[in-house]
């Protein structure tokens, strides 16, 4: 059976921020402060670690493209939220070592600076949604929010970012406070199936590649239109299958897996499902692309592909060296050798091929055009609603 953008969510999973600041002091002790990446790393507790790791793996362990079922499917839309939860619980650091803070794809120019880039994404996105001075901006799934103070730089508004782990609010506050903007940026616990804002809260509001996280998406813009103003816009980066996808093809099914069990999805969908679903929870479509498809020279995907033909600038050589296969290969035995001395958490190397699982089916995605990781989605909500 095809995922869909309305598969019905059967429970949302019960909220419990008790337990999971208990976990989160449990598994990074005050590695929030340390810096970004393998160091980090190094700080979690073992034994949070492994059960982490099996939390997040058994939707994943001995299972295949060629043999998933709908109630595979069913049984990560309902443990949505704890699958998520585990997955940043595990990748945060990783996704700092080799990425940055700003957890997203973007679009490259010849010679044009990585971090520019990503900024750049961020910039356009603000940009389309004509993102306004002290606005009250939400920021859904806002990772160690990086695109937040990106966008708080940019355009002066004020974000609030929300976000169902706890590991990375800690972090996304203290860059704030690092860089001077703690004045405009705050951060919110909570699940964005279930948002606890009062109706009309905001200005606008934004996801950047988070929204995929959902179980289902119009369950998600359901939520995204109750809480912003009438009038206002919704602008959001969204992960989708091309419609280029045929989930009875078992090469497509495997790249479709590999994403999403190396980025912690538990149902993606096709593109006129992604629009369907925007339409159905309210909102007026006031624009829709999928920048993937514009004519660059350089494909969005090149830094994962460790395609050293595109390299912008000299000091992306480090961060770009990182995602070649001898790259990934260094930290797969780095790793673990830090596991078997015990200095890096159980599951750590586990975690990082799943990420290159990933990174691979990415690839193959970008290239055969079946995946895009920037459907760009402006969107309203009526005035008088």
């Amino acid at each position: 059976m095809a995922p869909s953008a309305t598969s019905p969510v059967s429970v949302l999973e019960t909220e419990d921020h008790a337990r999971d600041a208990a976990f989160n002091k449990a598994l990074h002790g005050k590695s929030a402060e340390a810096r970004a990446g393998l160091m980090a790393l190094r700080k979690k507790d073992q034994q949070a670690q492994k059960l982490a790791v099996d939390e997040y793996f058994k939707h994943w362990d001995n299972k295949a493209a060629a043999t998933e079922t709908e109630e595979d499917r069913k049984q990560r839309r309902d443990e949505y939220a704890t699958l998520t939860r585990h997955y940043y619980n595990l990748a945060t650091d990783l996704y700092e070592y080799g990425w940055g803070a700003s957890f997203h794809f973007c679009r490259f120019a010849v010679g044009e600076a990585f971090h520019k880039a990503i900024a750049r994404h961020e910039h356009y996105l603000a940009l389309k949604m004509n993102l306004q001075e002290n606005s009250r901006v939400l920021d859904v799934g806002c990772g160690v929010g990086g695109p937040a103070r990106e966008m708080i730089r940019f355009t002066g508004a004020n974000v609030v970012g929300l976000n169902n782990n706890d590991y990375q609010i800690e972090r996304s506050l203290r860059y704030a406070e690092k860089e001077g903007l703690a004045d405009k940026f705050s951060a919110v616990k909570g699940d964005f199936m279930q948002m606890s804002f009062p109706a009309n809260s905001f200005d606008a509001v934004y996801a950047i590649e988070a929204t995929v996280h959902a179980p289902s998406l119009q369950g998600v813009y359901e939520q995204i239109f109750r809480v912003l103003k009438p009038g206002g816009v919704f602008g959001v980066y969204e992960w989708l299958m091309t419609d280029n996808y045929d989930n009875d093809n078992p090469q497509h099914r495997e790249i479709r897996l590999g994403i999403e069990q190396g980025d912690g999805i538990s149902n993606m969908v096709k593109v006129s499902e992604g629009l369907a679903a925007i339409k159905a929870a309210g909102f007026e479509l006031e624009y829709h692309e999928d920048l993937a498809e514009r004519p660059d020279a350089v494909p969005w995907y090149y830094p994962l592909a460790g395609d050293f033909r595109y390299l912008g600038t000299l000091g992306d050589l480090f961060t770009i060296s990182r995602m070649t296969w001898w790259g990934r290969g260094l930290i797969h035995k780095l790793v673990g050798v830090g596991e078997k001395l015990r200095v890096i958490p159980p599951g750590t190397q586990k975690t990082a091929d799943s990420l290159a699982l990933a990174a691979d089916s990415l690839v193959a995605g970008g290239k055969q055009k079946l995946f895009t990781p920037m459907y760009l989605i402006i969107a309203r909500k009526p005035a008088t609603a």
